[in-house]
């Protein structure tokens, strides 16, 4: 598992320190299991398999769960121990991708949903290279999201900001294709149709990791990155 986040390893109070460390523990357990989700259900797509769908269905519920563990113990802190300047920005920006990874966990569970009814209806017969290329990076996104997210590296997350872009630009692309096959062989529009749907999915999954990229630049920099470019971001960053 990632390293202990350093915004964690110098305070006056112990208990503040472990408060945090424990809640910061659980939110990086979900985090792998959201990415994990994330990869059984595009798996399960592509190789047809029915049981890790459902498996993938029900991991949601421990991933709720955890959301709501997560929201109680940050909620305590706030209460309990009124952090301020740095402590309350990680604990407002880790309460914001607290809800990111949980809705990653429900888009992979829509994922696994439709695994289960191409199963029975028959595999689409295009999309699936797109699928495994755009699953493979978001994947990849949410990993290093969450790195940046527990080591603090503001450069990271801006590089998974950036990746954000090229899978928008890929999802677009897809969808262009996969329109254009439809309208020339009409005989499979529902199970394309199918796939387009996971592929939003997705492109879905890349705009929550990159949410958590924005919360990390909030705790490391302080300003607020959402509605901002990438290059400006970037700007301020490198203190240009």
């Amino acid at each position: 598992m990632s390293p202990q986040n350093p915004v964690l390893s110098h305070h006056i109070s112990s208990q503040f320190n472990e408060n945090l460390q424990d809640v910061n523990t659980k939110f990086m357990t979900m985090g792998g299991l959201v990415e994990q989700q994330v990869a059984n259900a595009v798996r399960s797509l592509l190789d047809t398999d029915a049981n890790l769908a459902t498996t993938v269905q029900e991991e949601d519920g421990v991933v709720n769960r955890l959301e709501s563990e997560i929201d109680e113990a940050l909620t305590l802190i706030l209460a309990r121990r009124h952090p301020a300047a740095s402590d309350l920005r990680m604990v407002i920006a880790m309460s914001k991708a607290n809800t990111d990874l949980e809705r990653i966990g429900d888009e992979a569970a829509k994922i696994a949903r439709i695994a289960k009814s191409l199963c029975e209806e028959g595999e689409s017969p295009r999309g699936y290279v797109e699928t495994r290329h755009i699953g493979n990076q978001v994947r990849l996104m949410i990993r290093e999201a969450l790195d940046a997210f527990a080591r603090l590296d503001a450069e990271q997350a801006l590089r998974v900001m950036m990746a954000d872009a090229d899978i928008d630009r890929e999802y677009q692309s897809a969808t262009r294709t996969l329109m254009t096959y439809m309208i020339e062989d009409p005989r499979h529009i529902t199970r394309v149709i199918n796939v387009m749907w996971v592929l939003r999915a997705l492109e879905r999954i890349g705009d929550h990791a990159r949410n958590i990229a924005e919360q990390v630049i909030y705790m490391v920099k302080g300003f607020d990155a959402r509605h901002t470019s990438v290059e400006e971001i970037e700007e301020k960053i490198q203190g240009r």
